[in-house]
């Protein structure tokens, strides 16, 4: 290929075919997830007292490593759907950005806090069992949390045994709906913090002021 010199030459280098090609060598980041003919998936079901639709969430992983003693699944994509078409732009945005993120690759485990951070102005509502959401958008992170727990992504139990106790000692002494008039936690955010034993428990996390 010619190349016209427009300006006076001051001075000249010589550059070697495998030179030039090292430093034209561009080095990715992270590769991106490639998607296989047949995914593993998990769906869940919301169902929310705002609305007479459920809403179902689809997560489906990819098997990284297969075959080895390295293999282990990750998330690769989300569908969410629901007969309620109230929501259907800002769903259809949310799973287009967080399948986006799922195939980067690297730590997606902070969608899960960015999106159970999230108020609706309108106000929360209380879940199936008396577990408090402070809006739809929240209840899908703990959807992907559970997810990301289920696989070995995140570390934590879904519900322990000591939990669990905590709840029905809770529904034991302070009835059925205890939850119900719970206060916040500070250390997650539900609205489950009641008095046992002369000390304030969260019925969502099992945070404990007395340990």
């Amino acid at each position: 290929m010619t190349t016209k010199i427009d300006q006076k030459i001051t001075g000249y280098e010589v550059v070697r075919p495998d030179e030039e090609q090292a430093n034209a060598t561009v080095t990715q980041i992270a590769p991106l997830l490639e998607r296989d003919d047949v995914l593993e998936g998990t769906t869940y079901k919301i169902k929310t007292p705002n609305s007479d639709h459920a809403m179902y969430i689809t997560i489906n992983d990819v098997i990284i490593n297969a075959g080895t003693s390295d293999e282990h699944r990750r998330p690769f994509e989300i569908f969410i759907n629901s007969k309620n078409m109230e929501h259907f732009m800002w769903i259809v945005a949310l799973t287009r950005i967080t399948s986006a993120v799922f195939r980067k690759g690297g730590d997606v485990t902070f969608l899960v806090e960015e999106l159970k951070a999230v108020f609706d102005p309108r106000g929360g509502y209380y879940k199936r069992g008396g577990k408090y959401m402070p809006s739809i958008v929240a209840e899908i992170g703990e959807v992907i949390q559970q997810h990301l727990v289920s696989i070995g992504m995140m570390e934590g139990q879904l519900s322990t045994p000591e939990l669990e106790a905590k709840r029905r000692e809770a529904k034991d002494k302070l009835g059925e709906d205890a939850v119900a008039h719970g206060n916040q936690c500070d250390k997650c955010g539900a609205m489950a913090v009641v008095r046992l034993d002369n000390c304030n428990t969260c019925l969502d996390c099992g945070d404990s002021k007395c340990g």
